[in-house]
């Protein structure tokens, strides 16, 4: 019934034990997840897979600690969570820098260490030089790689991925699986990452979990040995891709779709 807080002696960074999430009450009720379990170990890279509404941003947000589980534990074990959207919400008034500097804000930091934390952050996701634009005059692609800088300027431990690139193009989006992989591997960070791609969860993540239709469960887990840098068209990610589709394809005509 909690989400702890506390720091927890675990070997996984992110812990969901028998957890179900129900809104409303009554005959208008919706059960969006139904006991998940599931570990993520520190630095692994994990992608949800399932059908629209099956409550994978959902399984999100009890992790960053925005919902609460109806029932069932989730813990991050004391550990930092980041949670990047999929749009890129910077704050359009603000400058780059400035939208990432606030995340320093809230940490304690002071202006000058705002400042230089902010400009080494930019040069991190290859945006040197783009501190004093606004969104407005940043591409759609630049303006994820801010709302990255700004979600790494939390000093997570965890990141949580909400299709963070579904509406970027191919080759937008192609890039910035090399940008993210660049990061992670430098951080070692631990990824939840939510997408519809297959192709984009075989082609990042050290496993891919897949989620029933609603309400939610875990019905199967996809490791990818497939070595990296990996290219999204290569044949070992297609060849996987289509492994867990059949997967994906199986649970919804199961349920109609």
């Amino acid at each position: 019934m909690t989400t702890t807080t506390a720091v927890t002696q675990t070997s996984a960074a992110v812990t969901l034990a028998e957890v179900s999430k129900v809104f409303g009450r009554g005959s208008s009720a919706v059960r969006a997840l139904d006991r998940v379990s599931l570990d993520v170990p520190p630095g692994e890279f994990t992608c949800l897979i399932g059908a629209s509404g099956c409550g994978k941003s959902t399984l999100l947000s009890l992790v960053a600690g925005l919902e609460r589980p109806t029932a069932g534990t989730v813990s991050a074990g004391g550990r930092r969570v980041a949670l990047m959207f999929q749009e890129p919400a910077l704050f359009p008034w603000l400058t780059a820098a400035a939208n990432i500097e606030l995340a320093l804000r809230a940490r304690g930091a002071g202006r000058s260490e705002r400042r230089q934390r902010a400009a080494e952050l930019l040069e991190l996701v290859h945006l040197g030089g783009f501190g004093g634009k606004r969104p407005h005059e940043l591409s759609g692609g630049m303006r994820q790689r801010v709302a990255l800088a700004r979600a790494l300027a939390q000093d997570a431990d965890v990141l949580l991925m909400d299709e963070p690139f579904g509406a970027l193009d191919a080759m937008t989006r192609d890039v910035l699986h090399e940008e993210l992989d660049r990061v992670c591997a430098g951080r070692r960070l631990t990824v939840l990452f939510v997408t519809h791609n297959v192709r984009e969860a075989v082609r990042l993540g050290d496993r891919v979990v897949v989620l029933s239709s609603r309400p939610g469960r875990v019905i199967a887990e996809f490791p990818v040995p497939i070595d990296r840098p990996r290219r999204i068209d290569s044949a070992p990610v297609a060849e996987l891709a289509a492994e867990v589709t059949d997967r994906l394809r199986e649970e919804m005509t199961r349920h109609g779709g």
